[in-house]
């Protein structure tokens, strides 16, 4: 299957998303503050959906090779490419390469400290994927049979006038059966054997950060239609920030009927941050 790009309808309405309830979700309480900060974002979301503007593709720079790298980076990298076999500053810019192999390297770590057979093959979808600067890293530790990028809104224009749509199709321009997907993911339904989730909106604040309304934030919708998707014996990985918001993340997927399968702390991530908590997930076993 050729590398594609699928536009698919978010639900955008008339008028502008309301702002205290999701069609997904249960009705909220938020602050004036949040509320005036929502509306805001909102108003561009709907006009970006619209417009749906694209530049064409965007290809970055390649970064040819790292340079100023400490010698533990440096060292983990150099073990990341020889294991994976991978050069991701040939396709990428230094800060995008980097934060591949920072991704590349919180699996791995997970992977071994959980002690969890690789998986190769079947359909491996991502929620919430930005412009999905992160597709080839997810290509080589699955080698999925079909790769889904999800993405609500994908139409995000940047300062340079790209949108994230024609990041993503920079992006996955060299990978096999990928896709990048703008829809609500709340709302997708497709079978998957693997399905990642990087930071997940668990509570209302980082959706507006993101410059995000707040009825796109539909947490107990969003881990129901995993629980859906996930084949019987497949995988939900999912990767928060720290432990706080993995609390609530724990609660959203047993409430989903999810089972974890196990978890860890990645306490020396190669980029500096809250420690990320990577979990396991699956149906339980009959």
């Amino acid at each position: 299957m050729p590398v594609s790009v699928i536009e698919q309808n978010v639900g955008v309405q008339d008028q502008a998303p309301s702002l205290l309830r999701n069609s997904h979700d249960t009705p909220r309480s938020y602050s004036l503050r949040q509320l005036l900060a929502s509306r805001y974002h909102a108003l561009w979301y709907v006009f970006g959906e619209r417009l749906a503007w694209s530049r064409g593709m965007y290809r970055e720079h390649s970064a040819g090779q790292l340079e100023q790298l400490s010698g533990i980076a440096r060292e983990r990298i150099e073990r990341l490419q020889r294991h994976f076999d991978v050069r991701f500053e040939e396709q990428a810019r230094r800060l995008t390469a980097l934060k591949q192999y920072d991704y590349l390297d919180i699996l791995e770590q997970a992977w071994k400290a959980l002690k969890l057979p690789r998986s190769r093959g079947g359909v491996v979808q991502d929620v919430g994927s930005s412009n999905f600067w992160y597709a080839s890293v997810l290509h080589t530790f699955f080698r999925p049979t079909e790769l889904l990028g999800i993405e609500i809104e994908g139409h995000r224009i940047y300062i340079n006038g790209y949108s994230r749509l024609d990041y993503a199709r920079g992006y996955i321009q060299h990978l096999p059966n990928t896709q990048f997907i703008v829809d609500d993911y709340a709302g997708y339904v497709r079978p998957a054997d693997i399905v990642t989730a990087w930071y997940p909106f668990v509570t209302p604040d980082p959706v507006l950060a993101w410059r995000m309304p707040l009825s796109v934030f539909a947490p107990h919708a969003l881990f129901s239609q995993i629980a859906r998707n996930l084949q019987p014996h497949g995988l939900f990985i999912m990767i928060n920030q720290g432990r706080d918001e993995a609390t609530i993340a724990t609660s959203l997927c047993k409430k989903a009927g999810l089972t974890r399968q196990g978890s860890c702390e990645i306490k020396a991530p190669l980029r500096p941050r809250l420690s990320p908590i990577v979990s396991i997930w699956g149906h339980a076993r009959r």
